[in-house]
C-alpha cells in the first residue's frame, strides 16, 4: 500500500504563487507515475500533471507554463508549484499514486485532497 498526504492549499490573491505537497508512504519503491487532479464545484475533475518515475511529465492545457510538478531526490515527496494563478485554479487538488500492489498489478492511492482559493 502507499499512503499519500497533500499540504499546502489556501487562499491566494490571482497573480500569486502556491506549492502544493504530497508526502507519500509505504511500498515507495512500487510507484510507477505520480500526479495531481483537481476539481472545481459543477466542473469536471481534471487531471492537471504527471510524473513518472523516469521524471517524464506532462501537464495540461489550462496550467502548462504556469504550473510545475517535481519530486525530491528520495522519490518521498511530490511538489505541485503553481505560479500566476487565476481565479478558474480554484478547485480541490487531489494528488495520486499508481504504484504495482503485490500481485504486480497497478494500483492508485489518492490524498486527501486540499482546497485551493484564487481572488480575483
Amino acid at each position: 500500500q502507499v499512503q499519500l498526504v497533500e499540504s499546502g492549499g489556501g487562499l491566494v490573491q490571482a497573480g500569486g504563487s502556491l506549492r502544493l505537497s504530497c508526502a507519500a508512504s509505504g511500498r515507495l519503491a512500487s510507484i510507477v507515475s505520480m500526479g495531481w487532479y483537481r476539481q472545481a464545484p459543477g466542473k469536471q475533475r481534471e487531471l492537471v500533471a504527471t510524473i513518472t518515475n523516469s521524471e517524464r511529465t506532462t501537464y495540461s492545457d489550462s496550467v502548462k507554463g504556469r504550473f510545475t510538478i517535481s519530486r525530491d531526490n528520495a522519490k518521498t515527496t511530490m511538489y505541485l508549484q503553481m505560479n500566476s494563478l487565476k481565479p478558474e485554479d480554484t478547485a480541490v487538488y487531489s494528488c495520486y499514486a499508481n504504484y504495482r500492489n503485490e500481485y504486480l498489478r497497478l494500483q492508485a492511492s489518492w490524498g486527501q485532497g486540499t482546497q485551493v482559493t484564487v481572488s480575483s
